[in-house]
């Protein structure tokens, strides 16, 4: 090696089972984005599983000793230095309060990171009060919540944004108009599968080539059934920027060595 330069690691497939048939097959380090994601509901960090939020409790988790938004946030990046957090407020999306103040007390406690948040929008006055408010953040448009596509085509100009396209199972959530017309989707676009959030069914790969089909030139996010590194492999293979990750980091499926791997950075000591 040349002296001065610092070699990149390459990431091996075979380092895992389900790849053991591509003995030998090495591929150029990864590019894919983890991005660590929370629920919140009440002041709380929940547990999500499968989208059926009525069932949600506080999360128990060994990265952190309480449920309490900044305590999780703190534990995930113990685990991995993590660029960007994805903050669902649960509440504001089911119509039935705000976790506002956590999205504040994370903007202040962890000011280099960046926060992408959900919050429910409906339609394009909200949007611009929200992003007023909250000058550093990303606003996420969730298609489960929005009246029309008339936000979009507001916010076009907007470079604070980024559209979820929410489904359960094959049913899109949201106006069939948002779905049908991908010109008016931002650059960067979450596929969000709620049937399989918290669970080890595996991300949707075929909702997610329908996705990068309509918009090739997008950034697309995975979101739901993330089981471990491999899947970070597949995700990497399919063309996906990123991919929002929450249930694997806490079961331990996903390691701070398969992160480092993948973002070339060190692993962090165990505290």
């Amino acid at each position: 090696m040349t002296p001065g330069l610092v070699q990149k690691p390459i990431f091996k497939l075979t380092q895992y089972p389900k790849y053991q048939a591509e003995v030998g097959k090495i591929m150029p380090e990864p590019t894919i984005e983890v991005i660590a994601a929370i629920d919140l509901q009440g002041g709380a960090v929940v547990r999500a599983e499968k989208g059926l939020r009525q069932s949600y409790a506080p999360i128990n988790t060994p990265l952190a000793n309480s449920s309490a938004p900044q305590d999780v946030v703190a534990g995930l990046l113990s685990l991995h230095q993590f660029q960007t957090i994805y903050i669902a407020d649960l509440d504001r999306i089911e119509r039935r309060g705000s976790n506002e103040h956590c999205l504040e007390e994370l903007s202040v406690a962890f000011p280099g990171l960046n926060l992408w948040a959900d919050a429910g929008i409906r339609d394009a006055a909200e949007a611009y009060a929200w992003l007023a408010r909250h000058a550093g953040a990303h606003l996420v448009l969730g298609s489960e919540t929005l009246e029309s596509r008339f936000v979009l085509e507001d916010l076009a100009a907007t470079a604070r944004t980024l559209l979820s396209l929410d489904f359960r199972g094959e049913d899109f959530l949201g106006p069939a108009e948002i779905w049908e017309n991908s010109r008016l989707w931002p650059g960067r676009v979450i596929v969000m599968t709620l049937a399989r959030v918290g669970t080890n069914a595996g991300p949707d790969l075929d909702c997610l080539a329908k996705v990068k089909r309509r918009a090739p030139q997008a950034q697309i996010y995975a979101a739901g059934g993330l089981r471990g590194a491999a899947d970070l492999v597949r995700l990497n293979e399919a063309g996906m920027t990123g991919v929002l990750a929450a249930s694997a980091l806490h079961d331990g499926r996903i390691t701070g060595a398969d992160l480092a791997q993948f973002s070339g950075a060190s692993v962090l000591p165990a505290k």
